[in-house]
């Protein structure tokens, strides 16, 4: 009873308002997390399931850049009932403290702490919106409530090479923060006894809903950067109560200890592709079929997927392995193989897709041949088109990743190739 009453005391705020830069072209059109994944979902769908299945019903998503798709997403997906005090709600930037947009993740709340004085919540998560895990986020707050912290920091340890991409926290033996530098180039403190990890702040806080007003009004009047990151919690940790959470002890009811602690910024174009193809191995590290922690989108009420002609003699065969293949997908005739393939693509014969992401609607013509690619919505790729193979040729026409990556964006003309003849 204790935890249902302290849900029901907490709003959530989620910053989905980034641009998204490093995901280029994927975000040219859209915000980051409204960036497609797993078949079927955004990225925002996954830290609003956690709150949901972990029973915080209070939920608001802060939206700025190129906001359209992201905005229609939810409000189509996540209708809760408000009459009874449950809404998901998208709250788009609106200048409310002057003629500018967010300066900063702090700032984005400050410009919005007109819904915490409506609500008057003993409690705010501020959570970040573009981000691949499974929390239980009533844990994060029990301890919260324990050790009656003015703000909790959930962190995950990374390898000490990856710093400079995160906020690294120092703690006591107690949890409590003694440190925090926002993505230090060199010199970052390292986790005792495990000199190759630091431990990364996961960008998702729980404050006291007075403390956090009364720093970001604070704040507010400084010339300063307004983030969470780099001035609101090194300002705190040494005069208040701050805390980190160990994400790595989050528990999920249904999932396997190896699913345990597992965590991906998608920020890049290399982390994105990595984390789509976990999903694809035979004992996944992030599980989507756990009917405890139910993972739900928009429905599609699409046909189901369908794969056919088994021609051995003519190598025409529809088949897929260690794939994910969405609602409204035909493979007709082609081979699919460690890729995950979103709904209504179209796959035609004698085609050869490898460890690819294909998105909604993509048409890939016959004697195609595609390694390593992400392609994005609504792409026809015409017959006998050849893409990841040679990539002096693919920087020419889209984006390659520093990793080989070929990413081709929205709205991307391919020239069609004069094919020889070949088997019908």
């Amino acid at each position: 009873m204790y935890g249902l009453l302290a849900r029901r005391n907490v709003l959530t705020m989620i910053l989905a308002g980034g641009m998204g830069e490093r995901l280029y072209p994927l975000t040219r059109d859209r915000a980051k997390p409204a960036v497609p994944f797993a078949g079927r979902y955004r990225i925002i769908d996954f830290v609003i399931n956690n709150f949901i299945n972990s029973g915080f019903l209070k939920i608001k998503v802060l939206t700025q850049f190129k906001s359209n798709s992201l905005i229609e997403h939810i409000t189509r997906t996540w209708r809760l009932v408000p009459e009874i005090g449950q809404y998901v709600d998208v709250v788009p930037a609106q200048m409310r403290k002057g003629p500018f947009w967010f300066r900063g993740t702090a700032d984005a709340v400050f410009q919005n702490l007109e819904l915490i004085f409506d609500d008057q919540p003993e409690y705010v998560c501020v959570f970040g919106g573009d981000h691949i895990y499974k929390m239980d986020v009533n844990q994060m707050l029990q301890e919260h409530l324990s050790n009656d912290a003015d703000l909790t920091i959930a962190t995950n340890p990374v390898p000490l090479s990856e710093a400079h991409h995160f906020g690294i926290v120092e703690i006591d033996s107690d949890y409590r923060v003694i440190g925090f530098v926002e993505k230090p180039k060199e010199g970052a403190k390292t986790i005792p006894d495990r000199p190759d990890m630091v431990l990364a702040s996961m960008g998702n806080y729980i404050f006291k809903s007075n403390v956090m007003i009364d720093v970001l009004q604070r704040n507010a009047l400084r010339d300063a950067a307004h983030d969470f990151g780099k001035e609101i919690i090194p300002d705190m940790y040494s005069r208040m109560k701050v805390y980190a959470y160990d994400f790595a002890k989050n528990y999920i009811p249904g999932e396997a200890e190896y699913n345990r602690g597992y965590w991906r910024d998608v920020g890049t174009i290399e982390s994105y592709f990595a984390a789509c193809l976990d999903l694809v191995s035979v004992t996944p590290m992030f599980n989507l079929y756990n009917p405890q922690w139910p993972i739900v989108s928009a429905p599609m009420n699409l046909p189901p997927a369908k794969f056919v002609f088994a021609d051995a003699q003519s190598q025409r065969i529809g088949i897929a392995t260690d794939s994910m293949v969405s609602d409204g997908v035909i493979i007709s005739g082609g081979t699919i193989n460690r890729s995950v393939l979103h709904s209504r693509v179209r796959i035609h014969s004698y085609t050869d897709v490898d460890e690819s992401i294909l998105m909604d609607g993509v048409d890939v013509g016959r004697h195609s041949r595609i390694r390593r690619a992400i392609i994005d919505k609504g792409v026809k790729i015409p017959p006998g088109t050849t893409i990841g193979y040679d990539q002096e040729a693919d920087r020419e026409r889209f984006t390659v990743s520093e990793t080989g990556i070929v990413v081709v964006p929205k709205g991307a003309e391919i020239e069609e190739k004069v094919m020889a003849e070949a088997p019908v």
